[in-house]
């Protein structure tokens, strides 16, 4: 009788060389990013529970723009259309790598990652409509708390100096990443104003033209840049909201490797390098300082816990996330006859699970979109967004560091390169090179271990000579006394 063959697969496990390289990268400039991030939303806090807080907010009303174009705007409004364009452009980028080239382009290993992460968005939501269903709240912000911060989720693994392995670090990567695709369906089916076809119409053209320049192999900053602008003016003056016209460009760039032609990275991938800074540095910080400024005092954070509106957003990011995204793991990898890594441990995905509970920028924007006329409410629900980011920070940061230990090993056996070929010894231990080369060094090694032995042995020998030739010489002198 024939033993029946094992169909079960391992998730989280090992990425591929090329995969953990371009993680590592764009996880090292989101970093960057999230610090920056970070230290713009305490500035904003502080600036607006200061005596300054008129100053600010005069600066968020400060007008600027084309009012002939229909773009008089204030900074608050550019930061939130303009400036997150360039993230979700980022966002539109990424999703169409994971697509074609990354962990999505294979339904199968896809399947749980996709399904972690809209049980992710789903539970959230769940959690924050029946908090206000029982406790007579709106249930206009219900996509609050569906969003997670991948930025700022890496600036609190940062600070906590915890070091994560990266098969964990691109599973975040990859729910954050579907997380942004579907918040952007969210923000262009639920918040879309009156439509301007004309508007929408030439924003459509305008895709058109990028689409058909990219295709045609067109090049220069010049050409897509001022074409990019003209997208998204036309974009923000249909009523739909204007980052939809970041992602759409985005997800039209190339993020296959023409081997062929010669290429080391595609097109999508070097825009991607070039922008990615931009985004993350200068972009979504600027956001932050523009909408995280809320009032903070004994009053606000006691309403947070007892509006039924902004105790739904804290509960959502803290319990909805970490339920939803482990739940939906369990459950798909359960159905699926996956396996979780031999290095990991499922209580490595509830960390994680927590961690996305950390719902920054995208939270704040659909919370301005979902309560816009209400600037109570649309404070209250920002000051719940950054408790539930912040509970959220803390009881992953427990979780994380209880097992950081094991974290370290796994990092450690990562990032081993002892013959300093610049690519981990964990990717080559099926190489026949590597291992005559590793032979080489141990030889090497093994030759200077025998030269110092000799060199001990002569000086030992040298030193026993010495010895003897004292105690001669003390005979002697002992022998020539007198009687």
């Amino acid at each position: 009788m024939a033993t029946p063959r094992n169909t079960s697969r391992k998730f989280l496990g090992r990425l591929s060389l090329p995969e953990r390289t371009f993680v590592a990268d764009a996880l090292r400039t989101e970093t960057v990013g999230g610090m920056l991030l970070l230290v713009a939303a305490v500035t904003a806090l502080i600036w607006a529970n200061t005596p300054l807080k008129d100053t600010y907010e005069t600066v968020l009303d400060f007008h600027v723009g084309p009012a002939a174009l229909g773009l008089d705007l204030s900074l608050q409004h550019w930061a939130a259309d303009g400036l997150l364009a360039v993230f979700f452009f980022v966002a539109g980028i990424e999703l169409k790598r994971e697509l074609v080239a990354g962990d999505l382009r294979d339904p199968r290993a896809a399947a749980l990652p996709v399904a972690a992460a809209l049980c992710g968005m789903a539970v959230p939501a769940l959690v924050y409509t029946l908090t206000n269903v029982t406790g007579g709240g709106s249930l206009a912000g219900w996509a609050v708390p569906t969003a997670t911060d991948i930025a700022f989720a890496l600036a609190v693994l940062a600070v906590i100096g915890t070091s994560l392995p990266s098969a964990l670090r691109a599973f975040l990567l990859t729910l954050a990443v579907v997380d942004d695709l579907f918040a952007i369906l969210i923000i262009a089916v639920f918040f879309t104003d009156d439509l301007n076809f004309a508007a929408l119409g030439g924003a459509l053209v305008g895709l058109a033209v990028f689409w058909l320049l990219l295709r045609k192999g067109v090049r220069g900053w010049y050409v897509y840049v001022p074409l990019a602008l003209v997208i998204w003016g036309l974009m923000y003056n249909s009523g739909i909201h204007a980052t939809i016209a970041g992602v759409s460009m985005g997800l039209m760039l190339r993020c296959t490797t023409r081997t062929e032609d010669g290429e080391e990275r595609s097109p999508g991938e070097r825009v991607e390098h070039l922008v990615r800074p931009l985004s993350a540095g200068l972009a979504v910080p600027l956001f932050a300082l523009f909408s995280a400024g809320v009032s903070v005092s004994g009053g606000v954070l006691g309403d947070v816990f007892t509006q039924p509106e902004t105790l739904g957003v804290v509960l959502g990011l803290v319990v909805g996330k970490t339920v939803g995204i482990f739940g939906g793991t369990w459950l798909t990898a359960r159905f699926t006859r996956a396996s979780l890594s031999d290095d990991l441990a499922w209580a490595d995905v509830f960390a994680v699970a927590s961690l996305a509970g950390i719902g920054f920028t995208v939270s704040l924007l659909i919370g301005e979109l979902a309560f816009d006329g209400d600037p109570a409410l649309t404070d209250g629900v920002k000051a719940a967004v950054l408790s539930g980011s912040l509970i959220a920070a803390l009881a992953a940061t427990v979780l994380l560091k209880i097992r950081n230990a094991r974290y370290r090993q796994l990092w450690e056996a990562e990032e081993r390169d002892d013959d300093l070929d610049g690519i981990p010894d964990i990717y080559e231990e099926h190489d026949p090179a590597y291992h005559l080369r590793m032979a080489d060094i141990y030889e090497g090694k093994a030759a200077e271990h025998r030269r110092l032995a000799v060199l001990k042995a002569a000086e030992l020998e040298a030193a026993e000579r010495d010895r003897l030739a004292e105690v001669a010489g003390g005979a002697g002198d002992v022998g020539d006394g007198p009687a």
